[in-house]
């Protein structure tokens, strides 16, 4: 029967398609099936059909333009078959809750694969944009603002590469096993959305299939995001924070820890000179370091050497201060920004010289001891945090590593207090050494630039961030990342590290001849990369997002709870909007960081509406990477989103983000401690566990739970009423946490 079913597809695929439909077996579908659901496949175009026991048929492919189809092969629970003269292999098994299907290539380029229609939408899309989102099947804003979102890359644009549809009985989920060379694109179909999906088969590892699979699971909304998880353990690709602490010791100051970026880490902040008339005679002298940085400092300032007389007024000390900083900074990187190859033991001493010379020429004018110096990054800083009974903190400095290298006594200070200090590092983009100076991250040395470069397809380099130099190859530029950090962490001291990008989920395929690169070969290193700092050099690492595909080898993230937002000209460019996010100045105090702002439409329904929310990735990675707020949005930026942001924060019990500068300590700290108090002990608990339940409590979706493996429950109430849960009034904008022993804590959203 099966060879004439063959036989028949053969005979029948010589037809033009518009006869197709007179053919017995090209359209006939094939039909696997179990105890728990029924799944019609048509072999030509792919088309989907599954029908759940005692529920709805759900077409969840209309299928692509038809294949002519050779060699049907069946059995009870599987079908093999080949498209196009043996052009594609395809192969389709259903096991258990799963529909694995996969397709091997012998032709290269783009496949189409996938139609999802409007209609198999359901009531709603789970869709895993950041940490997770529930879309309403015909909402209008939502609609649009996925049609504008063009090809969706499975790899970078979704944290997750699955998604999934509620049908409210049931759900069903694809997960893109093989995540790489994935493109996604919304379509309007009717009142919705429809969804097509399509891979491409590269020169570069032409034998890699395309796997992708088709779940069915009972009405749970976490359903798919579960699987994945299992999926990975049962591929060996998950890693639990238990054993990640047993490589990483130092990595358990996580537990419990809100996250902090330093700004203002410069040689001098404001209360390290003390007589002003001394600096501004010592400036204008001879002396050689003096006259080397008056050929460093900015036009303003020179001319305020030229004119100003004592006393000086704020302005003046701000302005002199800020360009002497930027001035030293310069003069440190001449010794290694136009090298070839940089020297990174000179990189990480060098500081330390000038340092040494600032003290002696300006001997006077500054307090005396310079290991009291520094802005952010000072021993008065470190003490005003500790006093402040903050126990847990990672500190990360986000102007790099510099700082630490100007201020190793209070890195030491720091780590001594019980934190974790990291610098904000990056390798992904090459710089010229032309290119801008105060990117010093991107400064590898100028035979990093030329041959470490992403080579494209067409033979084109891959333009960098904001197109500056160029994207790397991780394998070339492993040995820099591993000199730079060895060096910078010996002088200063850190005991944590932050990689920009590494974990975004940007991948590339790199062409270069005689050493190509696939995105799977991309990932592996970025991990390994991240294994070495954190299992080599023991310095618990992060870096920028986490999405599923980058999480190996990193043990935090930043970016999943709020993502980077929309590129919109008013939050970015009219500085004259109510929404514009700010500048990257002055740079002790950027106000990209610290300045507040509402959020408009759409983003701020989007990204933050609670109805419309959902812990996808925590389902998956609670418990093995620690998640929180991009640094450009942190928990104090976006005003008329605060309490829902951090009463979702909490309620998927991950950590807050703030910006500190010297300016802002006092403003802040009480709103640090304020959380802190709440957050610490229930995440020290509750991180190396796995969330387990989410639900909706009331019908507007306003009050929400999550249930952790140890028993623990959190209940958020996003009315600003008080409403009831659990057999307990929890007040408006607050959160109750229940442990397995039965007790209640609250927490109440405080916003001025």
């Amino acid at each position: 029967m099966v060879n004439q079913k063959a036989g028949l597809l053969v005979a029948c695929s010589m037809l033009l398609l518009s006869a197709l439909s007179v053919c017995p077996w090209a359209t006939a579908n094939t039909v696997l099936e179990n105890h728990l659901w029924r799944v019609e496949l048509e072999p030509a175009t792919l088309a989907i059909r599954v029908t759940p026991a005692l529920r709805p048929t759900v077409q969840v492919s209309t299928g692509v333009a038809a294949h002519v189809v050779a060699d049907l092969r069946e059995t009870a629970h599987r079908v093999d078959w080949q498209w196009d003269d043996g052009a594609w292999t395809v192969s389709a098994e259903l096991s258990q809750r799963d529909l694995v299907v996969s397709i091997k290539a012998r032709a290269l380029g783009e496949l189409e694969f996938l139609k999802q229609p409007g209609s198999a939408m359901g009531r709603g899309l789970i869709w895993p944009l950041a940490e997770g989102h529930y879309v309403p099947a015909g909402d209008a804003l939502w609609q649009e603002f996925l049609l504008r979102r063009g090809k969706i890359n499975t790899t970078q644009d979704l944290s997750l590469p699955m998604w999934g549809v509620d049908h409210g009985e049931f759900a069903l989920s694809w997960l893109m096993v093989n995540p790489y060379n994935n493109r996604l694109t919304f379509g309007a179909d009717g009142r919705t959305l429809g969804l097509a999906a399509s891979h491409e088969f590269t020169s570069l590892d032409p034998t890699s299939p395309l796997t992708f699979m088709l779940v069915f699971s009972e009405a749970d909304l976490l359903a798919g995001a579960k699987r994945y998880r299992q999926w990975l353990i049962d591929n060996h690709r998950y890693e639990s924070l238990d054993e990640k602490l047993l490589k990483t010791p130092e990595a358990a100051k996580l537990l419990g820890a809100p996250h902090v970026y330093l700004w203002g880490n410069g040689l001098l902040g404001r209360g390290d000179v003390q007589n002003w008339s001394t600096l501004l005679e010592q400036l204008r002298s001879k002396q050689p370091l003096a006259v080397e940085l008056r050929g460093l400092l900015g036009a303003e300032t020179l001319a305020m050497l030229d004119s100003a007389t004592p006393p000086l007024n704020d302005y003046q000390k701000e302005a002199l201060l800020r360009s002497l900083n930027s001035a030293l900074n310069d003069k440190a990187r001449q010794s290694w920004q136009i090298s070839a190859q940089p020297d990174m033991q000179l990189l990480a001493r060098r500081y330390g010289e000038i340092r040494d010379q600032v003290a002696e020429v300006f001997r006077g004018a500054l307090i005396a001891d310079p290991a009291q110096w520094g802005g952010a990054l000072s021993l008065a800083t470190l003490n005003q945090l500790r006093a402040a009974n903050l126990p847990r903190l990672w500190l990360g400095l986000g102007d790099g590593w510099e700082g630490g290298l100007w201020h190793p006594e209070a890195v030491q200070a720091g780590v001594a207090a019980g934190y974790l200090l990291a610098p904000y590092d990056s390798y992904d983009t090459a710089l010229a050494p032309t290119d801008d100076p105060d990117w010093a991250t991107g400064h590898l040395g100028k035979n990093a630039h030329q041959n470490c470069a992403i080579v494209l397809k067409n033979g084109d380099l891959k333009s960098g961030f904001q197109e500056t130099g160029y994207y790397t190859d991780p394998r070339c530029i492993r040995p820099l990342l591993e000199a730079r950090i060895r060096a910078v962490q010996a002088k200063a001291g850190f005991n944590s590290w932050f990689l920009d990008v590494t974990a975004t989920g940007m991948l590339f395929d790199s062409y270069r001849t005689g050493n190509t690169m696939t995105q799977d070969q991309n990932a592996a290193e970025n991990a390994a990369a991240g294994r070495w700092i954190n299992e080599v050099m023991r310095l618990p690492m992060g870096s920028e997002s986490g999405n599923a595909v980058a999480a190996e080898g990193i043990l935090f993230a930043h970016g999943m709870q709020t993502p980077v937002v929309g590129w919109d000209d008013d939050l970015r460019k009219n500085r004259t909007s109510p929404y514009y996010l700010g500048d990257w100045y002055p740079p002790e105090q950027p106000s990209v960081f610290f300045k507040a702002v509402p959020l408009k439409q759409p983003y701020r329904t989007v990204h933050f509406d609670p109805a419309t929310r959902l812990p996808l990735y925590q389902a998956v990675f609670h418990g093995s990477v620690i998640t929180t707020h991009h640094w450009l949005f942190d928990s104090l930026k976006l005003s008329n989103v605060r309490a829902h942001n951090e009463l979702t924060q909490l309620l998927y019990n991950v950590p807050p983000l703030y910006h500190l500068s010297v300016a802002t300590l006092k403003q802040r700290l009480p709103a640090i401690q304020h959380q802190d108090a709440f957050f610490r002990p229930l995440h020290q608990r509750l991180a190396m566990g796995a969330l387990i339940d989410f639900r909706w409590l009331s019908d507007d979706r306003q009050v929400q739970q999550t249930v952790f493996s140890d028993g623990t429950r959190l209940i958020a109430n996003f009315d600003s009423k008080v409403r009831e849960a659990a057999g307990k009034a929890i007040a408006g904008n607050s959160i109750a946490a229940f442990g397995p022993d039965g007790k209640m804590t609250t927490f109440h959203i405080e916003i001025d």
